[in-house]
């Protein structure tokens, strides 16, 4: 189980690399602070969640066409009670939607973005609109990927250039990683 003192403690490992992001992240330590459950997925107004930027050998990223928001994505998604860290959430998660097993290393020590953003309420699943604190783990594989996707969450997938990345940290930060 991921505990609020691991996310505490790698949000602030986090902020003092990129102090420019203090701000928004002062939601996520202001609910650390009133002790919400952060790795719960039931937790609201905010919880935490994990992606996987992948690179092959080529220098693409994969993305996935998310069924229920419509758009591509890079793999990820909430935490699950066996997760130990936020790490292995991002790594579960890359296997869970794409098949994709074996050969990825992690390119970086700490995680490449965090990204807190509005997710709309899904009356199907009964949740109300809330945030999502995603931490973003920038990771490499080698030889040859074979994709099986998920179909109950992703509907395609595709390698595209990392400067294609909707989120201009997130791509300008990949794009470094790369250099």
């Amino acid at each position: 189980m991921i505990t609020n003192d691991h996310i505490r403690g790698t949000f602030a490992e986090y902020a003092a690399a990129h102090p420019e992001e203090k701000d928004a992240l002062s939601v996520v330590f202001e609910r650390l602070d009133q002790d919400d459950d952060l790795s719960s997925r039931k937790t609201c107004p905010l919880h935490v969640t994990a992606g996987a930027v992948l690179v092959n050998e080529s220098g693409n990223v994969l993305l996935i066409r998310h069924n229920v928001l419509g758009t591509y994505l890079t793999p990820g998604g909430h935490l699950e009670p066996e997760d130990e860290s936020l790490i292995g959430a991002a790594l579960r998660e890359l296997s869970e939607e794409t098949g994709i097993r074996g050969s990825i290393t992690p390119l970086l020590p700490g995680p490449v973005h965090i990204d807190v953003h509005d997710i709309p309420a899904n009356d199907t699943k009964g949740e109300p609109a809330h945030l999502h604190a995603d931490v973003r783990w920038l990771f490499g594989t080698s030889g040859p990927v074979e994709v099986t996707l998920q179909a109950e969450e992703v509907s395609a997938s595709e390698w595209r250039g990392p400067e294609t990345l909707a989120d201009e940290t997130l791509r300008n930060r990949v794009l470094s990683a790369l250099r």
